[in-house]
């Protein structure tokens, strides 16, 4: 068997129907599908059963223990030559396995990872986070697209592995967050090749509001810190920059404050541009991304929150990686003690 899709999945069944649903119509070489139930309160067992008939499906339902170690069970039970793990919030396009076989014609490429977009039927909010998190502007697009300043590592959202070099390093890490970013690190350590596959796309939903979007990004500015700990010189410029813009953009906001302050104490308003000048910097930054996301998107209001999604995700990227920064390499913790309560041990 040539292919395994990986799929962890935690209290989302509705999302496992149109992933499993979309694996249906895929066209190429055998592939089987592997769900493991991550200790779910709400399981997806039905929603898997319903498939049987129409895929060679295999459902595991085990206890609780973060998304990272549940692909690992399900690669320890797969039996194809490559691993494709996604998570339960993506959707396949109709060539997405063709475009694996086109692209894998031999051994060169260890793993590999696909762009992801939002499809039509997403609400605005989740195209907005789609825009903040693929847009150059936002430095989405700097990381995972066509202009990086930095090596591709494959995510766990749509991410493949070929199956000699996932027994060699022994699959995810024991972390809570960036254990994908870790394992691609640890493939390139290892000698081996990561290759962006633009054909191997999917939609990606990612979070459903801003709440849960900030905890999302947090969480990746702490894993940042984590991953830098444990791969020495792996921190790029491009990884400080939402903790520069947060930084920033606080530096704005109390220098136009000061600069009103010093107007309602002195009446010949020559402070004004101390006042003034750093909104309009924020202003033009918030334009900037409207009629950017609005054009992508053909839409004024997805434009608008767009520019909520993009602060959210810098400044909420930001303070994680400040947080981490102070908590493990100003006071000395560990990755266990500094966050106990997010990480699995």
């Amino acid at each position: 068997m040539r292919y395994s899709f990986i799929i962890p999945v935690f209290n989302r069944p509705d999302e496992v129907d149109e992933l499993l649903s979309s694996l249906v119509r895929q066209q190429g070489s055998a592939f089987e599908v592997i769900v493991v139930e991550d200790g779910s309160s709400i399981p997806c067992q039905e929603v898997c059963e319903r498939y049987a008939d129409r895929l060679d499906l295999h459902y595991f339902n085990k206890p609780n223990s973060g998304p990272g170690q549940s692909r690992n069970y399900g690669a320890e039970r797969a039996q194809g030559d490559y691993f494709i793990v996604l998570d339960s919030d993506v959707v396949l396009p109709d060539g997405y396995l063709s475009a694996l076989d086109a692209a894998l014609t031999d051994d060169s490429i260890a793993a590999w990872g696909g762009p992801d977009a939002a499809n039509d039927s997403f609400t605005d909010i989740q195209k907005a986070i789609s825009y903040s998190m693929t847009s150059f502007f936002t430095t989405g697009g700097i990381r995972g697209g066509k202009k990086k300043m930095d090596k591709f590592y494959p995510r766990s959202f749509n991410m493949g592995v070929r199956r000699d070099v996932w027994q060699q390093l022994g699959g995810f890490a024991k972390m809570r967050f960036g254990e994908d970013i870790d394992f691609s690190l640890r493939i390139y350590e290892a000698g081996h090749r990561c290759a962006l596959l633009r054909e191997a796309w999917v939609w990606h939903k990612r979070r459903t509001d801003f709440r849960k979007f900030w905890r999302q990004v947090f969480n990746s500015g702490i894993a940042r810190i984590n991953l830098t700990k444990r791969h020495p010189g792996s921190m790029k410029l491009v990884h400080m920059l939402p903790a520069v813009f947060t930084v920033g953009l606080v530096v704005l906001i109390l220098t136009s404050a000061v600069g009103r302050l010093l107007m309602y104490y002195d009446d010949t308003h020559r402070w004004y541009w101390l006042c003034a000048a750093p909104l309009l910097a924020i202003m033009a930054y918030c334009l900037l991304i409207m009629v950017d996301a609005a054009i992508k998107h053909r839409s004024l209001k997805i434009g608008y929150l767009a520019v909520g999604a993009a602060f959210v995700q810098l400044t909420g990227y930001g303070c994680g990686f400040l947080q981490a920064w102070w908590r493990r390499c100003v006071r000395g913790k560990d990755e266990f003690q500094a966050y106990e309560k997010n990480f699995y041990s």
